[in-house]
């Protein structure tokens, strides 16, 4: 047995007595230290984490005009170290919630001050704090934020608080350990979800971006953009986040749908009018880390149900095609979709009709991104029992079938067998027949032409790579200048198939850009230009960074081809996300006013058929000393 001596009894009295008074000191800290920000900066752990967890016990409780600034820092917080969990531990997250139900049920308090501010906040930092970490959703949901979370979903205060509460709802559906505490409102959810998606760019406009500038909500106008930039900047600042709360939106109603089989039967629910209003949510160029409305048709796609749903809706099979045919960056879930409806027996028969001339256009691809031989896989299923099923029918959809085996199964058996001098004889005749469409096409006999480019093709070795996509781009020109619109389109993209890498030809990107732009298809039309300009830039830089040791040329001064920036401006101006909203408003206008619709002037018809020309000359021109 140990005997303690009077000294060590004396010790231990002492330290005894230091843990006492330190302890008198933490439980006495709330009242010392009375502000937020002056706990954030204490040094002692235990007397910051104190302070911190009685500030946020008491917050929900009291009304001070400072609190605005608490939340502020705490998002700026939240949004720099998401993965940081001192403060959820310490009570933040059931604080946010608390002020959000205190923010809906009481607006006596979100009138007074700028408490107005503070429910927008509080569920910023809640979907900023579940961003990354299961375990800080976790917290979150046993902070209670799910409701207050849905109040705001529910449009109960402003569309401001309806984009960041369905964000943070899209984070903690995404994990396996709060799925089911957003699934056990499945049923609001989703359409609280599918609403918030179909209505939000209406809302956005009507409430902002239709109204004159003092008419706006002024909270909504700082935080839009912090009083800089003016009313321009607001409408542009809106326009990205009414974007972001429809994407989001969209990515709730993913994890719902990827996980749960009921959530699926609740979206498909509505076939009839939201499949249709899927296919054209594309999230604009404000979202192109998002693939908006396709992500969540291909989840749907991948099940029978979702199948029948898609190819009854002739929009969005029509929106795949558009989409598969494209350079977005998300073109290989148009692809997927496709392919998924024609592997499907019960699916196959409709979707073929509409998707086999598109997919035809694709099929010498090679890769999309990380996806590798994917040109294999649409000649797979596109030929799929075609010697049961080959018919002598002339729908477009038989004919495509038809050249692809031809194409990829007769053509190439054929030149098997083929020597090496016949291959190369058969070269040199493409190359003769290619000459003789150049001449056509010069001296202004474009119909020619496009018989003598097809000529060639039709004896061009299929490995002849390189001068097939030029025989393809060219025709497409062809056809641009003769305004058939679908055959440039046809043309320019089975060139961009065969480009390496895919869709980087420049000439065939333009022409297939002014091709869209005659079918008023902006969205496509501005895509193809703007990743022409970023294939033209390139060229023309490594060929400046080529001869910049022998002369001063500057690298970086290099302009986009004028015709190129008239279409994108035009294109944009189109494609934008409230583009439809801003003619409707328009239209109701007018009628208001019960003034008759003008037709159009001659000089903005004009004007449009002259940039048509204008962009067509230059390309025409450029091309010449092209061909060869």
């Amino acid at each position: 047995m140990e005997i303690m001596t009077g000294s060590s009894r004396s010790n231990n009295n002492k330290l005894m007595k230091e843990e006492e008074e330190e302890e008198e000191e933490t439980a006495d800290v709330s009242s010392t230290i009375c502000c937020f920000f002056c706990a954030m900066k204490e040094r002692n752990p235990c007397r910051r984490r104190s302070a911190l967890a009685g500030f946020f016990d008491n917050m929900p409780r009291r009304d001070d005009e400072a609190d605005v600034l608490v939340l502020s820092a705490l998002w700026n917080i939240a949004m720099t170290r998401p993965d940081d969990p001192e403060l959820p531990s310490l009570g933040a997250l059931r604080c946010m919630s608390l002020l959000i139900a205190k923010a809906i049920a009481d607006p006596a308090w979100l009138r007074c001050h700028q408490n107005v501010y503070i429910p927008y906040y509080a569920a910023h930092v809640l979907g900023s704090y579940t961003i990354r970490l299961p375990e800080l959703a976790a917290l979150a949901v046993d902070a209670g934020a799910v409701q207050p979370l849905l109040d705001l979903l529910r449009g109960s205060i402003t569309w401001v608080e309806q984009r960041v509460a369905v964000r943070a709802l899209g984070h903690l559906a995404s994990y396996d350990v709060t799925f089911p505490a957003v699934a056990r409102r499945r049923e609001e959810v989703v359409e609280l979800a599918m609403r918030a998606a179909s209505t939000c760019l209406a809302r956005v406009h009507s409430e902002l971006v239709a109204a004159e500038p003092g008419d706006r909500v002024e909270y909504h106008r700082d935080l839009l953009t912090r009083g800089l930039g003016g009313p321009e900047a607001e409408v542009r600042r809106a326009e990205e986040w009414a974007s972001q709360l429809q994407c989001w939106s969209l990515y709730l109603l993913c994890c719902l749908a990827h996980r749960d089989t009921p959530c699926r039967h609740l979206i498909l629910r509505r076939e009839a009018g939201f499949v249709r209003e899927l296919s054209g949510m594309w999230g604009g160029l404000a979202n192109g880390d998002s693939p908006a409305g396709v992500g969540l048709m291909r989840i749907l796609c991948r099940s029978a149900e979702g199948r029948a749903a898609v190819a009854r809706s002739a929009e969005a099979m029509e929106s795949l095609c558009n989409l598969a045919r494209s350079s977005d960056d998300w073109q290989y879930m148009g692809v997927d979709c496709l392919l998924l409806l024609l592997d499907d027996r019960k699916t196959r028969r409709v979707a073929l009709e509409i998707a086999a001339p598109c997919l035809v256009d694709l099929a010498e691809l090679e890769t999309l991104g990380a996806r590798k031989r994917i040109g294999d896989a649409i000649t797979k299923t596109l030929l799929l029992d075609y010697d049961a099923t080959k018919m002598a029918g002339e729908t477009a959809a038989q004919r495509a079938i038809k050249f692809l085996w031809e194409l990829k199964v007769e053509r190439k058996n054929r030149e098997s067998r083929m020597s090496e001098e016949e291959i190369a004889a058969r070269s040199l005749l493409s190359s003769s027949r290619k000459r003789r469409g150049n001449e056509e096409f010069r001296s202004g006999s474009v119909e020619a032409a496009v018989i003598r480019y097809g000529e060639a093709l039709e004896v061009c070795p299929v490995r002849s790579r390189k001068e097939r996509v030029v025989l393809y781009s060219n025709r497409a020109q062809c056809w641009v200048l003769m305004r058939e619109a679908d055959a440039a389109i046809s043309d320019a993209t089975r060139a961009l198939a065969l480009a390496r890498p895919a869709n980087r030809h420049a000439r065939s990107l333009w022409r297939r850009a002014q091709a869209y732009d005659m079918k008023h298809m902006a969205k496509e039309s501005l895509l193809d230009t703007i990743m022409f300009v970023n294939v033209l830039m390139t060229e023309k830089k490594k060929k400046k960074q080529q001869q910049q040791w022998r002369s001063n040329y500057d690298c970086n001064a290099i302009t986009i081809p004028y015709y190129a920036a008239r279409m994108i401006n035009k294109q944009m101006n189109a494609a934008g996300l409230f583009a439809g909203l801003a003619d409707d408003d328009t239209n109701k206008k007018k009628k208001t006013m019960n003034c008759p619709s003008p037709s159009p002037s001659p000089s903005s018809s004009t004007s449009e058929i002259k940039l048509s020309i204008d962009c067509s000359v230059a390309e025409s021109l450029d091309d010449l000393s092209y061909r060869r």
